[in-house]
């Protein structure tokens, strides 16, 4: 099992120390760094910075949101970024929900977005092959655009550039059991949003018949800390924010995950009055035994013993969020 580091998406503003823990992560041999984006900054920039920075760990997006740009444009971002860096690009890509879809990006949540994710991912593929023109006869991404409020112009066209790697690996962040079953059909790699070691069976269908090289890479807050419960809150606080309000009190599918995970009646009340704006008790509602079953905090010792449990399962790439080098130095020493 490999190590990354997650840095996530900026909050109010850029933080000084992502370069720097980048390049400390490389230092103690982390295979990748990550980026991420929701409704401020975006994955590709602060990516690219770190690019220039450093010059073996590899670099990759969890989460692109795929409504933010055509399908074509983040081919045009991947490879561009990936011949920067000499080829240590990793394309993640998610769909996002509809509250962000329509309301940040202002276009329609896709009514089939099992076939909205495949034909997106087929335009990747088809630009980084560069075997010819991309061309699609799709629902939601067609190439060239054959919309009836179209011009009838379009021309099928292939890369200018040549991209460094037509196998650069493509990742999809994927939460329902059907869209992760397809992931494992049509990418290269699957971010998980949360990852209970302790609970295979909340995946285990989807993941059926996993084919070899296949990445399992999911994001773990990690803090080596000598109380537990005081290690938790940042992570209640991501839960209680996620599950409570990234997404619509009939459509969120974090809180939907959460529930298939065994935690359907807290993940409701989370929800419920995250809604009623009780934002702290949204916090306080969030189980530790849930909070607890997917990071990695507590003594040295502690977290020795729960790392063996992602080690035992399908995880590929643990994804580190963590801004502190204690925390990092001791994870890479105990996965030596």
């Amino acid at each position: 099992m490999r190590l990354g580091l997650a840095l996530g998406y900026w909050g109010r503003g850029p933080s000084a120390d992502h370069v720097p823990l980048a390049q400390e992560a490389e230092r103690l041999g982390y295979h990748s760094v990550w980026t991420a984006e929701s409704w401020g900054s975006d994955a590709f920039t602060p990516l690219s910075w770190i690019a220039a920075h450093t010059s073996r760990i590899r670099l990759g997006t969890a989460v692109a949101q795929m409504a933010a740009r055509s399908p074509t444009t983040t081919a045009m971002h991947a490879l561009t970024l990936d011949h920067l860096s000499g080829g240590r690009m990793m394309l993640g890509l998610g769909l996002s929900g509809p509250q962000v879809v329509e309301g940040w990006y202002g276009r329609p949540f896709p009514k089939s977005p099992l076939t909205a994710t495949r034909e997106y991912v087929d335009v990747v593929r088809q630009v980084l092959r560069r075997e010819g023109p991309v061309e699609l006869d799709g629902r939601f991404h067609s190439h060239p655009y054959r919309g009836p409020d179209g011009t009838g112009l379009g021309k099928a066209l292939k890369p200018i550039t040549h991209p460094l790697r037509a196998g650069l690996p493509v990742l999809l962040g994927a939460e329902g059991p059907k869209n992760i079953a397809q992931t494992t059909r049509i990418a290269d790699g699957w971010l998980p949003l949360y990852w209970a070691p302790t609970r295979p069976q909340a995946y285990e269908a989807s993941l059926d018949g996993l084919r070899d090289g296949f990445l399992v890479a999911p994001m773990a807050r990690a803090h080596v800390c000598d109380d537990v419960a005081e290690g938790l809150l940042p992570v209640k606080a991501m839960l209680g924010f996620y599950i409570g309000g990234m997404g619509h009190a009939a459509r969120n599918f974090h809180a939907d995950l959460m529930a298939r995970m065994g935690y359907e009646e807290e993940a409701r009340r989370i929800q419920r009055l995250f809604l009623e704006g009780r934002r702290e008790e949204a916090v306080m509602a969030v189980p530790d035994a849930f909070a607890d079953e997917i990071s990695l905090v507590g003594p040295r010792e502690r977290i020795a013993e729960r790392l063996e449990l992602w080690r035992k399962g399908p995880v590929t790439d643990l994804l580190v969020l963590s801004p502190d080098r204690h925390t990092l130095r001791v994870l890479a020493d105990l996965n030596a």
